[in-house]
């Protein structure tokens, strides 16, 4: 679902992030196994500080391994919770968890549909060598071109249908 927020006189656009089964089934699995990794070295902890010697290097192993499997289940969440597309007046922005990746709109030279593959392909140069696919519900993507279009009006847009996109293949 799309969602706006105002900010000055240019409302930003949010998009969520589609996550395929398979990519959701990953995040969990991933998760599971870093809340696996937690419990298994807190267990392997005690049983350390029951140990008389204790040394520091298993003090640093236990250090590391909690910081792994903290940092590695907030970069899963957060990758769940946060990932998303936002147009702002100047900028298209990418953010995936914690990782944002920040373009000018102004370096946006066109908007090109795959009705075919169901994709949309956002590209920066005329050549169609610098590009970044948009994964967002098909429900949306008229109004994310719309609103592309509306911050910089000289964005080019296209579409190929199923048969056009099979030649292509072809030749």
């Amino acid at each position: 679902m799309e969602e706006t927020i105002n900010q000055g006189d240019v409302a930003v656009k949010r998009y969520p992030f589609k996550f395929s089964a398979l990519m959701i089934a990953m995040f969990i699995i991933g998760l599971v196994l870093s809340l696996a990794g937690f419990g298994l070295t807190l267990w392997r902890f005690l049983q350390f500080l029951k140990d008389e010697q204790t040394s520091f290097y298993g003090w640093l192993q236990y250090i590391i391994l909690f910081f792994v499997c903290i940092f590695l289940s907030a970069v899963i969440i957060g990758m769940l919770i946060r990932s998303q597309y936002l147009l702002t007046g100047t900028h298209f922005i990418l953010q995936f968890g914690f990782i944002r990746q920040k373009f000018a709109i102004s370096t946006i030279y066109s908007v090109h549909l795959f009705k075919g593959l169901g994709k949309l392909a956002v590209y920066f140069d005329d050549f169609k060598t610098k590009y970044i696919i948009i994964v967002i519900k098909e429900d949306l993507y008229d109004d994310f071109v719309q609103t592309l279009i509306e911050r910089k009006p000289s964005i080019g847009f296209s579409f190929s249908t199923a048969e056009e996109e099979d030649e292509v293949k072809k030749k």
